[in-house]
């Protein structure tokens, strides 16, 4: 168990490039954006979302490198492309070479949320995959605070301090792809290209006790029971590929993404000054991480259901009073207090369940093409609505805004209780069976 444990935070490392990149460019938002005299329109969407156009394409094509070449060769290709972006970036001298480099950045993240996860949930044993996948998620949110924490330290260097802040990322992106050198192959992908022996000799290093002759066995009944050439998109997989569709959907629909990119500019629009607001981001990602934490450790004991439940129930009250805060011009730190319920909320349901979930939710054969679908749908949302937020605040106004996101999450809500089907303790081919038969 302790090698699992080693391997499954090393791959969730991933995670921290993820959330480190997606936030780090928080801190250098407006001083690019003076720099270099962009409008608003053209900041949001291409400045701003750079990395997320990436992110999309990533997601999109993902499927096919982490089921053809393996998880450990893409996860290895992961840690380059965020070395090259990190790099890239500082260096930059106009905002379309500083987007290039941000996209490259962007296809890390992508492919991060369907190569990690899925490695992790393929060498895990049914009582912990819950745990052991929300490493990812935990590492994703402690790579937030650190960018938030670094873009503080670093906001006083001056008028080049943005490309600081972008080009740290560097470091921990090199240390992460040497540490995923170590890790072996996963067995479940090994047996779908009938590498049988070698996954035999994984299987024995995660558990020696274990009967590894029954668990190939099982694994490739799966396999008999397909044929080649199958798609997600056949009728059988049409209610896995629909709860991957809306669990992505609702994730970006509470404006997560959104309030982690934009969250200095919220807290200035509220009402608080510049340094305050760097400071105040810094809050957040330690509320973050702390309720991720609660999340991952709650998650194999309460289930994902029950986690989403909370998580709903706090979406709904934290946004309902955000928005409340900009209609009625509340002062002082009512915003902020808001916004720390709200993510709170996010870390301790969708944040510790979506990709555990939809790392479940597929056959072994098609857990990359799986996870790449509901990952595209996550990040083609999470480009979209960060990139219409400068013009959205400043036509329908923040409190609007957020008012939608509430209404978003009522109807969340609704959709934990009456389709998200529970997935704690099953293993993932029988869970596949189970998923198939509705």
């Amino acid at each position: 168990m302790n090698k699992i444990l080693v391997w499954s935070i090393t791959v969730a490392l991933a995670g921290f490039l993820f959330g480190f990149d997606t936030v780090v460019i928080s801190g250098a938002d407006k001083q690019l954006q003076s720099l270099w005299q962009s409008s608003d329109s053209f900041h949001g969407w291409v400045v701003i979302s750079g990395a997320l156009w990436g992110t999309v394409l990533g997601a999109l094509f993902a499927g096919i490198p982490t089921n053809k070449y393996g998880r450990k060769n893409t996860l290895i290709w992961i840690g380059i492309l965020f070395s090259v972006s990190a790099f890239g970036s500082a260096f930059s001298n106009d905002p379309i070479t500083f987007a290039f480099f941000r996209f490259i950045g962007g296809i890390g993240v992508g492919v991060s949320t369907i190569a990690a996860p899925a490695y992790i949930s393929e060498i895990s044993p049914p009582k912990r995959r819950g745990k052991l996948v929300g490493f990812y998620q935990f590492s994703l949110v402690f790579g937030i605070l650190m960018a938030f924490l670094s873009n503080y330290m670093l906001s006083g260097l001056g008028e080049n301090s943005w490309r600081w802040m972008v080009g740290v990322e560097g470091i921990p992106a090199i240390i992460y792809t040497l540490f995923v050198l170590t890790v072996p192959k996963s067995p479940r992908w090994l047996i779908t290209q009938n590498r049988i022996e070698e996954a035999r000799d994984v299987l024995k290093i995660i558990d020696p006790n274990h009967d590894v002759d029954a668990a190939i066995q099982t694994i490739q009944q799966e396999s008999k029971d397909t044929f080649s050439g199958e798609s997600i998109f056949m009728k059988k997989y049409r209610f896995p590929l629909l709860l991957a569709l809306l669990i992505a959907f609702f994730n970006q629909a509470s404006g997560i993404n959104a309030f982690l990119y934009y969250a200095p500019r919220i807290f200035e629009e509220a009402g608080l000054g510049e340094s305050t607001a760097l400071l105040s981001s810094v809050g957040i990602g330690v509320t973050n991480m702390l309720f991720t934490l609660l999340g991952i450790n709650l998650i194999d004991h309460l289930g994902r259901k029950q986690l989403m439940y909370i998580g709903s129930f706090g979406y709904i009250v934290s946004l309902t009073l955000v928005a409340c805060a900009f209609f009625f011009e509340w002062e002082g730190l009512a915003v902020p207090i808001f916004l720390f319920i709200f993510i709170a909320s996010h870390a301790i349901g969708q944040g510790s369940v979506i990709w555990v979930f939809i790392s479940e939710i597929f056959p072994n054969h098609l857990r990359g093409s799986g996870q790449a679908f509901g990952s595209s749908v996550h990040w083609i949302l999470a480009a979209a609505i960060p990139a219409a937020i400068p013009y959205l605040f400043s036509t329908i106004g923040a409190g609007t805004v957020f008012l939608i996101f509430a209404l978003m999450m009522v109807l969340q809500l609704v959709w934990v209780h009456f389709t998200m089907p529970e997935t704690k303790g099953v293993s993932l081919e029988e869970l596949s069976k189970k998923l198939l038969k509705k």
